[in-house]
């Protein structure tokens, strides 16, 4: 089966046109409701239709002919316009319209898109897991699907374990203790099994904090913790067998820059186990790192580079991670709110479009407060 790596879109939703070709790390920025995420959505719809209408149907999910229920019900309620007559999109240069608007049955086959999405808390309401079942029609289909993942995850294949992180097992030990510190500090995210149902609580020596007393931060990652768990398997097996692309969306929500940091360290190690990631981020953090992986690419730099980037202690699991890091593609777009999606992977600060240079917009503010206090202490305080 190929592997996407070219999807273009024509009117859809607030997309006017996008030519996208995905890297092995693909960025995604622009402002709110400029369609990032339903694009993200699309590429999972394209690629894994042979396994979203048959999960759809096992939850007695039914839809018409009009393609606008189908869309209502994969997109969610109020979404099933962003699908027109004028709608095109093409998938490594073949035209995919009538694949992704026919509901005829499809022969069943694995995902191949792991998507871990912005509304990841509404997975873990109350620190329990939640199968697809629990969510109303009306609720994005990546959302749902994404629960379910995680709840079967934690009932099944984490049934054993009491303590799910950090574990011996589960990551590299150096990955593993960075994520802790910055995450969890001296707690640890365990089950507790004293309900009928298993419950996700942090537990120190002293104490255990329930859902609801978790940081923003804490509770906006542990979901996507356990979908990185899941993906990166102990032993010899480098990857999930069939997961090709990795999406995450806003990963930075409720973190601090150091643990914004781990993550994207943990994202080069998803890339050097073989696969693609693409992320949506509002970060200039992401970016930072970008950037700066790009640059080091450019001059040849050593792995070193990289692992000074990221303030950790070398070893050999970790030269592999930056030595891998420095020879995977990286690519970048910005979703505007009116005009086509733009290629700003150059990430070059020296840019005279300021889109490029401002990185889509998430230095631009910054730039302007320091232009405003230079002019202001040049001028000795006098505007």
């Amino acid at each position: 089966m190929m592997k996407p790596r070219r999807m273009q879109v024509r009117n859809f939703g607030p997309v006017q046109e996008a030519d996208v070709e995905l890297g092995d790390l693909t960025v995604f920025v622009g402002p709110q409701a400029a369609g990032k995420s339903l694009f993200l959505q699309l590429l999972k719809l394209l690629v894994d239709r042979p396994s979203i209408v048959p999960e759809l149907r096992r939850n007695n999910i039914r839809w018409g002919s009009e393609p606008a229920e189908f869309f209502r019900i994969y997109f969610g309620e109020g979404l099933g316009e962003v699908w027109s007559e004028q709608t095109e999109v093409l998938m490594d240069d073949r035209p995919r319209r009538r694949d992704v608007i026919a509901s005829a049955n499809v022969k069943e086959s694995p995902p191949r898109v792991f998507y871990i999405p912005a509304q990841r808390v509404m997975t873990l309401r109350d620190g329990l897991t939640h199968p697809f079942s629990d969510f109303r029609a009306g609720d994005p289909f990546v959302v749902k699907f994404f629960s379910e993942n995680i709840h079967r995850l934690v009932q099944t294949e984490f049934v054993t374990r009491d303590q799910l992180f950090p574990a011996e097992g589960r990551m590299n030990a150096t990955l593993r203790a960075a994520l802790a510190q910055a995450l969890f500090g001296s707690f640890r995210l365990q089950l507790d099994r004293r309900e009928a149902q298993r419950k996700l609580v942090l537990q120190s020596a002293s104490a255990t904090l329930p859902f609801m007393n978790w940081s923003a931060g804490q509770r906006e990652f542990a979901p996507l913790l356990l979908g990185l768990l899941w993906l990166m398997p102990s032993g010899r097996v480098a990857r999930k067998e069939n997961i090709e692309i990795i999406v995450i969306e806003e990963p930075e929500m409720g973190l601090h820059p150091k643990a914004i940091s781990s993550f994207l360290l943990i994202v080069l190690e998803l890339l050097r186990r073989g696969y693609r990631v693409c992320l949506s981020t509002h970060s200039p953090h992401v970016l930072d790192v970008v950037w700066a992986l790009g640059i080091l690419q450019q001059h040849k730099s050593r792995p070193s580079s990289v692992i000074k980037l990221f303030e950790i202690e070398s070893d050999p699991f970790v030269q592999k991670i930056a030595r891998a890091a420095l020879e995977k593609s990286l690519k970048t777009y910005f979703f505007p709110i009116d005009g086509p999606v733009r290629d700003i992977s150059s990430l070059d600060p020296a840019d005279d479009d300021e889109e490029v240079r401002g990185w889509g917009g998430l230095t631009s503010f910054s730039a302007r407060i320091g232009d405003v206090v230079a002019d202001v202490v040049a001028r000795g305080g006098r505007q």
